[in-house]
């Protein structure tokens, strides 16, 4: 049996993981090799909106494997033509570039902004408007561009042309910018920076002032993408539409991919040679996320979210009016963060813990927040199951 020590003993310590070592998953639930069963509430941080070996990816990647794995870039196959397709049908988008992960989709975001604004407007139009608390991944660029610096501890010197301002705060955006800006990225709802919704009023600025700066409007949607929001994308459900979007986590619902998508007009500039990836676009990643898009942004799909969403709002708010645990409940589709009250300050962690021993798999957002982002497609039973053995989770940590 794998053990944890196992683990420590022959990885990088850069992970912290829980004792327990999943054996399998099944739909919303995951078995460990000492034969607990989880209700998992976490869905790999986003990634598996349709739960554990969903039949029709399982198929999807089966057959193709049997087809062709790897070809390079240096010529096109099938399911990468579809999926693009299909995104640039269901979306803004008329181009899109795959690679596998979100802080490669956030560096390519990033860099084509960058080379459209050399191409169009010269050198000089290089500094990038980005927020604070923001996360847009780890690599040395995305971390620069992200507004937390503990992500950045030790590892400078940073790429320079980078301002961050405070999240929300029209004022401070609308002074941030000038001709020289090149491209503004914001989530519309911060994930890892404590569960935070942009207001509509904030995104509007965003559009409006990228607009009157020549600059691009950059929407991360690494986490909030692909069916998380009650739409496909969230920038349909706050109806403020980007230059150019990030995808990844939920978009291969467990299998690495990640996606750029932008128009054509500024996907012209990455031309042969000037951006690319070794595996980006293969036909094992593109084949399960052409099943798993196909899926999730069907109509009747979509609209079981939203019923679930108003559905479970309303149960964490109950949850935390019958306990005493949350000063706010704050969400966009069905992902959700519970800022705690002062009587569990900081603890959020120890919620997460105990959930483990209830059996129920939660996230947090920084120490404050509980987090929660179950598959898109999860029974309402056992989404009611979860919350009560999170429930459960909470009374055992009031009780310590």
């Amino acid at each position: 049996m794998t053990t944890r020590a196992q683990f420590d003993q022959h990885m990088v310590p850069n992970y912290a993981p829980f004792q327990q070592v999943p054996e399998r998953g099944e739909g919303p639930y995951v078995y460990t090799e000492d034969g607990q069963q989880l209700i998992d509430m976490a869905g790999g941080i986003a990634v598996s909106a349709l739960g554990h070996c969903y039949p029709p990816l399982v198929e999807a990647l089966t057959t193709q494997a049997h087809k062709l794995w790897h070809v390079s870039n240096l010529m096109a196959n099938k399911p990468a033509t579809d999926l693009a397709a299909m995104l640039c049908e269901s979306t803004f988008a008329e181009r899109v570039f795959f690679c596998n992960s979100g802080a490669e989709a956030n560096e390519a975001a990033l860099k084509l902004a960058r080379r459209y604004a050399y191409e169009t407007r010269g050198a000089a139009k290089n500094r990038i408007v980005a927020f604070d608390n923001a996360f847009h991944g780890r690599t040395l660029f995305t971390v620069s561009v992200g507004g937390q610096p503990k992500y950045q501890e030790g590892f400078g010197p940073c790429p320079t042309g980078i301002s961050h301002t405070p999240y929300n705060d029209v004022a401070a955006l609308r002074a941030s910018m000038d001709d020289d800006v090149c491209a503004i990225i914001l989530e519309p709802f911060q994930g890892e920076g404590g569960m935070t919704p942009a207001t509509p009023e904030f995104l509007a600025a965003a559009r409006a002032l990228a607009d009157q700066y020549g600059a691009l409007l950059i929407f991360d949607e690494v986490q909030s993408g692909v069916g998380r929001a009650g739409q496909l994308y969230a920038y349909q459900a706050v109806g403020v539409t980007p230059d150019i979007l990030s995808s990844a986590k939920a978009l291969g619902c467990g299998f690495p991919i990640g996606a750029m998508l932008t128009t054509a007009e500024i996907a012209r500039v990455l031309t042969p040679g000037t951006h690319g990836t070794t595996s980006g676009g293969n036909p094992l990643a593109c084949a399960v996320a052409l099943a798993a898009v196909d899926t999730i942004r069907q109509p009747q799909f979509l609209q079981n979210v939203r019923d679930n969403t108003a559905w479970m709002h309303a149960e964490l708010v109950a949850m935390g009016e019958r306990t005493g645990a949350f000063r706010d409940v704050r969400n966009l589709g069905l992902w959700f963060g519970c800022e705690l009250n002062p009587v569990l300050e900081n603890r959020a962690g120890d919620i997460m813990n105990h959930g483990l021993q209830h059996g129920v798999m939660l996230l947090v957002a920084g120490a404050n927040v509980v987090r929660l982002a179950p598959a898109l497609n999860t029974d309402r039973d056992v989404l009611a199951l979860g919350l009560s053995k999170m429930e459960a989770a909470i009374t055992d940590t009031l009780g310590g």
